[in-house]
């Protein structure tokens, strides 16, 4: 009818009050992009990140050893998440025990630093290959990728990453998913893969991805 509206319900509330989003709700909806974000982040760097890398490397020379792909990238997916579990955790405990002034800028620090060892080219001995014998072709591959990634810097990149994002595990799902986009590849076709890479274009894409984090860290913060 003309001029009507709708009438509250017992109580004040009206039902056109019902259809707006209420505070709680908005909030939780905002949220939802801290973990996208830190999923999408996590998985650009560390992708990017490991092109070239030892890692990587060693995971072409155990592809090129064993000839068992499979086994070879369920090693490198255990190792690979044991090993970011552990940064991550190391990143979360800074986060939280370190103000969030200070970290900022330790956050930023990182990043440049390790935009800096990005450029460096990599090299894996042969020393890091163990007779798969005893542990068998998973085993060896998920020791060996897990003793190369310590100190390595997807994984200083993953501790840093989750300094900076509250989302755990977006952090180390995207640092885990990146992994394996720049490994799998190597390992399912070897040396053709790698051969055709412009890897010194990469180090400096990914530097420079570094360097952007860095900057972006200290630009939202009103630095």
């Amino acid at each position: 009818m003309p001029g009507s509206r709708l009438a509250p319900l017992p109580g004040g509330d009206c039902p056109a009050a019902r259809l707006r989003p209420q505070p709680a709700i908005r909030e939780q909806v905002s949220r939802l992009g801290i973990p996208v974000e830190a999923f999408l982040v996590s998985t650009g760097v560390v992708a990017l990140g490991e092109i070239g890398d030892k890692t990587q490397l060693l995971a072409l020379m155990l592809a090129a050893r064993f000839r068992r792909p499979w086994p070879v990238l369920a090693g490198i997916l255990a190792a690979t998440l044991a090993n970011h579990t552990m940064a991550g955790l190391v990143g979360n405990w800074l986060r939280a025990l370190v103000a969030p002034e200070a970290l900022r800028w330790i956050v930023a620090v990182s990043f440049f630093a390790v935009a800096i060892w990005a450029l460096l080219p990599d090299k894996v001995d042969d020393d890091a290959l163990q007779p798969a014998s005893r542990l068998g072709i998973f085993g060896v591959t998920a020791a060996a990728f897990f003793l190369a990634e310590m100190g390595d810097k997807t994984q200083i990149a993953t501790a840093v990453l989750a300094a900076k994002y509250s989302a755990l595990p977006a952090v180390i799902a995207g640092t885990t998913l990146g992994m394996l986009i720049a490994d799998a590849p190597v390992v399912l076709i070897g040396n053709l893969s790698a051969a055709k890479l412009p890897l010194k274009a990469i180090r400096i894409g990914a530097a420079l991805m570094f360097v952007g984090l860095g900057i972006y860290t200290l630009l939202a913060a009103g630095v």
